[in-house]
Formats: C-alpha cells, structure tokens, sequence
C-alpha cells in the first residue's frame, strides 16, 4: 500500500441505512490506524464505473452490498472460489498490482455469529431447516455443507427458487413447499431465517414452532429489529436464539484485515456503538 492513510467503504443503492462505517471506523480508531471507511452510494449503472474507479481513487477496497453483490461479480479481475460457489461477492480487495480480488465472508459471518451463541456449536448436529433461497441462503448452505451438514431442508415462497437451490448443491439439499414449514421443523438442529418477514416495516414470519426441539439454535439474518417476532417467540419456547447482529460484525473482521492488516475483535463496546444507532 503506497499510502499509510488507508481507505475503504460500502457501495450500495441505497447506502445510509449501512451500520458498516460505524464498525469499521470503530476499529480504525480502537487499533490506533490512519484511515477512514465511508458510504458509497452507487446507482446499479454507474457500478462498473465506480469498481473499477477503486484503484485510481487510492482505496484499499469495499464492501458490496445490495442490490451489488452478485453484478460485481463481472467487474472485478478475480473471484475466490468460495465467492463463485456462493454466486455473490462482498468484498473487494485491491492488491499491489491494481488487480481487483472478490471474496464473499458472508457466510464466515453467519458461522461465527452461532459460534457466538453456542462455543461448540457445530454444522453436521443435525438437520438445518432454512427459509429463503437468496444470496444470504446461499452462502448459508455452503458455509453449512462445508462444517460438514449431510440434512438441509430449505423452503421458500416460491418453490422453484428453493428447488434451484437443492439442484445445485446436491443430495444433502431438500426443497420443501413453503406449506410444510411447520413439519420440516421436525428433528431440526438449526432454524435460520433468511427471509424480510419480521424486518421493521414487514409482516411477522408466520411459523408454528411446536415440532422444533428445545436444543435447535433459532437464528435470524435480520438486525432490525434485534429480537424478531421469530426469535421472540424461539426464545419463549425456551430455544437459543442469535439475531443477524453478529453476522453483521463477524463478516466485516475478515475484510478489515484485508484492507487494515489486523483481524479485530468484535467487543461489547463496538456492539453498544451499533447499538446506540438504533
């Protein structure tokens, strides 16, 4: 890095509701460092333009975040692997020679964020039941698959997008109709919901929880509002229950130290910065 003053940001459309400045200028304070990470609002148009800027700019890289993740694909020089399995990327890192790297840590975020919850914690406990077949579904599934999960069953509103899903991944995928969602809970290890249904502003997930063993982890991948109506009620029932906070601040660690050189914690004080922005 020809700089010691190191930037970086977050391309979307739109961008400002992004708790992603606040953690990584967070870090860049807490750490000592000489840098700033900003918002970078960038029309789906304008996003070959704005990628391939990065570079000229002096950036260490970005996040890519919706409806970016998986166009961004085409604009960068080289995808991890990891990243093409998942069909979406999050991150780029500008190296040395200019070239333009994509990673996706999303589903590094979502494993941590359980390990969070429950220290042993582990892929292949049993059957994983997930709502939704999107991109945050799909680096779930892998992520899953690669612990070693041999029984997910993923259920979506359309059925095809879940079927898609299955096709691709293999014989440890099911697709369900999305009218089974109460029995498919059955002998379930894991619930992650992956859907909007019980975002702020969205109608609760509609889902009976009575089949689900009190020893599943319930997660859900939203953050706004901290408890879900999902969790809310997993929680009652007496199951451990993760929200996609820790998600959310476990997928930017790999990418700081991309850009930064270190590999920052995520303490209780950064969790009370993303806190105090609701």
């Amino acid at each position: 890095m020809k700089s010691t003053h190191i930037m970086a940001g977050v391309m979307g459309w739109p961008v400002s509701h992004s708790r992603s400045p606040v953690i990584h200028n967070h870090w860049i304070s807490e750490y000592g460092l000489s840098g700033a990470y900003g918002l970078f609002p960038v029309h789906p148009s304008q996003l070959e333009a704005a990628i391939r800027g990065l570079q000229a700019l002096g950036l260490a890289g970005c996040n890519i975040t919706i409806p970016h993740k998986v166009d961004a694909m085409r604009f960068v020089d080289w995808v991890d692997p990891l990243a093409v399995r998942m069909g979406a990327i999050n991150t780029i890192v500008v190296q040395q020679d200019g070239a333009l790297h994509g990673f996706n840590h999303d589903g590094y975020g979502y494993v941590q964020s359980l390990r969070e919850a429950q220290p042993n914690w582990q892929a292949d406990t049993g059957p994983a039941v997930i709502l939704g077949a999107g991109g945050a579904a799909r680096a779930i599934v892998v992520s899953l698959l690669d612990g070693g999960a041999t029984d997910i069953r993923i259920l979506n509103r359309t059925l095809s997008k879940a079927d898609d899903l299955a096709q691709e991944f293999g014989m440890a995928v099911r697709a369900l109709n999305w009218s089974e969602r109460a029995d498919a809970l059955e002998g379930a290890a894991l619930l992650v919901n992956t859907t909007s249904l019980g975002m702020n502003g969205e109608s609760a997930l509609d889902i009976d929880l009575s089949k689900l063993p009190i020893s599943a982890l319930v997660s859900d991948i939203i953050y706004v509002p901290l408890e879900t109506p999902l969790l809310h009620a997993a929680r009652l029932k007496g199951n451990t229950t993760v929200n996609g906070l820790g998600m959310l601040l476990h997928q930017a660690r790999p990418a700081f130290h991309a850009w930064f050189g270190v590999m920052p914690q995520v303490t209780p004080q950064l969790k009370n910065a993303i806190l105090a922005t609701f």
